[in-house]
């Protein structure tokens, strides 16, 4: 007879703590830095802030701990250490043009951060959000068409995509790509054996069947609106690339990302030819040292250009934090935050930065992968894709890649709406990680599944005779 006792397995909570103190320990240390660096003291308010964001991130690793003890141990750390580093930028920001970014970016991170806690323990379950599929669908097309409403709307930049309440403006399409996320994984995951059967067979690639073209083009119409009704070219890229990509990861068909291709370039030829603003950004991305498109006052490329002669004058390691100067960038603290980076940190900053938001999305995909039922695998697929692509989307612009098209970094750079939205990204993909790394329930000694808990786990001997 030999007796096997089961462990519980482990959570990983304890190491969320540690790298989560990490984190902390560098967004005060890039906090302090900049005062060091103008001021030649450490700031004031340095413990107070690090008390703040260790408050805000420390709660919410114990509700991690309590609602959902399986999570992805890197999410949290991750998360805390872009919104820190983005906040220091901020400050850096603050001290030479007196404006109090940062003060109101730790506001809006305490409003993210308690939303991100209030996901993990209110939604017991991520598929429960399956239910309200074409809900989700109603409420995303709402909020893409709020800024449009006539008392609320508002246009800033030339962009028809913020709704103004008393002192507070807020941008809706952020929310938008979370329940259109929701709505796509919803309808994919029910859908996905119809969009995948067999059609033509055009120059070796299997093509979709004309009556299952319907959702793409759809989608395509309506980031095409928003594009029109709005002049916001980033959200429509951002809506119809997150729905081909969930499309594709739907089906496994190439030929979707081939339509969607083909699509792309109708729409991004139909916008250039037929909006002024469009055409601007094109020029600045295709000659912006031209004397003409650089000093022109709307589409301009002044923008772009301080931002790449402020990340050649950083080089590989930067001025240091504190001894640039980023403020000669226009809005460096939202759009071109990137480039501040790249100009006091260097390239190796940079990198650093866009590796911790490819460590962010693998840890989303890893979820996808690992996660056990469809909608879980889109929903979280989705979520890391949206990163993906918004990062793409901003980096590229800012490096001169492809035109600007007006986002921001997600959880770095300012901006209320976009800080909320993501944090709440991440407490979706606590959730659904959580599910993912659970282990499976494991059968009695009558075959009844019993779900494994921690106790009941280091306590159970299997008994073999």
């Amino acid at each position: 007879m030999s007796v096997v006792t089961a462990h519980a397995p482990r959570t990983r909570r304890g190491v969320e703590l540690v790298l989560l103190a990490l984190a902390l320990l560098v967004a005060m240390g890039a906090y302090g830095m900049v005062g060091v660096a103008v001021d030649g003291a450490w700031p004031p308010g340095l413990l107070g802030y690090g008390a703040g964001l260790a408050a805000l991130t420390g709660g919410l690793h114990l509700v991690v701990r309590w609602r959902a003890p399986y999570a992805d141990p890197l999410l949290l750390p991750v998360a805390t250490v872009l919104n820190g580093l983005g906040l220091a930028v901020m400050h850096r920001l603050d001290v030479v043009r007196d404006t109090g970014f940062a003060s109101r970016q730790l506001l809006w991170t305490a409003v993210g951060v308690v939303l991100a806690a209030l996901v993990v323990a209110l939604l017991r379950d991520h598929r429960v959000l399956r239910r309200y599929t074409f809900t989700a669908m109603v409420v995303g097309l709402v909020l893409l068409l709020l800024p449009l409403v006539p008392v609320l709307g508002t246009r800033i930049n030339g962009a028809q995509i913020w709704i103004q309440v008393g002192p507070l403006s807020f941008q809706p399409g952020e929310l938008a790509k979370i329940v259109l996320t929701v709505f796509f994984a919803g309808y994919l995951v029910t859908a996905r054996d119809t969009l995948s059967l067999v059609g033509p067979r055009v120059l070796g690639l299997q093509l979709p069947r004309p009556r299952d073209l319907g959702p793409i083009l759809v989608a395509w119409l309506a980031s095409l609106g928003v594009l029109v009704l709005e002049r916001d070219l980033g959200t429509s890229l951002l809506f119809f690339g997150l729905f081909v990509g969930m499309l594709y990861v739907a089906t496994q068909r190439v030929s979707w990302i081939a339509v969607g291709l083909v699509l792309f370039v109708g729409g991004a030829v139909l916008a250039w030819s037929l909006f002024s603003h469009v055409q601007g950004r094109v020029r600045a991305w295709l000659d912006p040292f031209a004397p003409a498109v650089y000093d022109a006052e709307f589409g301009g490329s002044y923008q772009l250009v301080q931002g790449l002669f402020g990340m050649a004058d950083g080089g590989l390691i930067g001025t240091g934090l504190g001894q640039g100067r980023p403020q000669t960038v226009p809005y460096a603290e939202s759009d071109f935050i990137l480039a501040a980076i790249g100009e006091e940190l260097g390239l190796v900053g940079v990198f650093a930065v866009l590796v911790l938001y490819l460590v962010l999305v693998e840890r989303g995909l890893r979820t996808a992968v690992g996660v056990r039922d469809g909608f879980g695998k889109l929903l979280a697929g989705g979520l890391a894709f949206a990163v993906a692509l918004q990062v793409f989307v901003v980096a590229g612009g800012v490096l001169r890649v492809i035109p600007l098209t007006g986002l921001t970094l997600p959880l770095l750079a300012y901006g209320g709406s976009s800080l909320v939205s993501n944090w709440m990204i991440i407490g979706l993909l606590l959730r659904t990680s959580d599910a993912a790394r659970r282990p499976a329930p494991v059968a009695d000694t009558s075959g009844t599944p019993v779900a494994p808990s921690v106790q009941d786990a280091s306590a159970t001997q299997v008994v073999h005779l």
